[in-house]
């Protein structure tokens, strides 16, 4: 029996043994993919990006179905207040973002603290000062009254379009989010309102000139012949981008997001649709 007892011992060691070794295998493989599990994860399929409405409705079509062709499904998410997209991306609920400028984000991050990085350069698209009344800018008659957006990037970038044409004068020093109140010099005594930049360009009618962006002037149905001055585009700080959340920027899909926008297609379509108010900036 003693004989038989000790076989049947060690043959039931022997078993337990294997099996502990079976499970620490396991536990090693899944502790494996535990660790993998992140980048998979990362590395998405499907994205959405907020966008505005209007015109890059269009363009953003054909970098959809560029991104297709890199195995990246793009999902648009259509905004029509600027404030929107930055607060759905720190919010998740969108992936990325394109429709602002880097004095604009780091306002918004100072403001709300967001934590927004951009990650490639769509286009820029000049501020211009728009009048149904006057074809230039010597026939603007003193006190006239003029609209500029009233968000802090566009309205230090709007007083700069009019000091560029001599119609003001900014304190010294004054940075890129100049108001009103840094206005130092005001030869023609012009009347300056602060409007909602998706209210300034349908104001146009009202007053005898407004500087609007491109986006809001093709909306609110004015054209290049209607615009009597515009900003500069060497150099110009104002370039727009796709934006992701921070510690996503090295991410894969980002990279395939950033490439299916920058290509030829998508400038050819860039340029149909803006007809040379915006300038691809890549």
């Amino acid at each position: 029996m003693s004989g038989n007892t000790n076989t049947l011992l060690s043959f039931l060691s022997a078993s337990i043994n294997r099996r502990a070794g079976l499970a620490v295998l396991f536990a090693s493989a899944v502790a494996i993919v535990g660790l993998a599990a992140p980048s998979f994860a990362e590395d998405k399929r499907a994205v959405k990006v907020g966008i505005m409405s209007g015109e890059d409705e269009d363009v953003w079509r054909v970098v959809t179905a560029q991104a297709a062709e890199r195995g990246l499904t793009i999902e648009t998410v259509v905004f029509n207040d600027y404030t929107q997209p930055n607060e759905a991306l720190e919010r998740g609920e969108i992936d990325a973002n394109a429709f602002q400028h880097k004095p604009y984000l780091d306002n918004q991050i100072k403001t709300q603290g967001y934590h927004i990085v951009p990650v490639g350069y769509t286009g820029v698209w000049p501020i211009g000062l728009y009048s149904k009344k006057y074809t230039k800018i010597a026939d603007l008659p003193e006190g006239a009254v003029i609209g500029v957006p009233n968000d802090p990037s566009n309205e230090g970038r709007a007083l700069r379009v009019l000091q560029s044409e001599g119609l003001i004068k900014l304190r010294e020093g004054t940075g890129i989010l100049a108001t009103t109140t840094d206005i130092a010099e005001n030869p023609k005594k012009l009347v300056v309102k602060e409007l909602d930049a998706g209210i300034v360009g349908r104001s146009v009618e009202d007053l005898d000139g407004a500087v609007v962006n491109t986006d809001w002037a093709l909306k609110s149905g004015l054209t290049p012949e209607n615009r009597i001055a515009q900003e500069a585009v060497a150099d110009n700080p104002y370039r727009n981008f796709i934006a992701v959340k921070a510690g996503n920027e090295n991410q894969p899909w980002v990279k395939t997001l950033v490439a299916s926008y920058q290509n030829e297609k998508v400038k050819a379509e860039f340029d149909r649709v803006y007809k040379g108010t915006g300038i691809s900036a890549y």
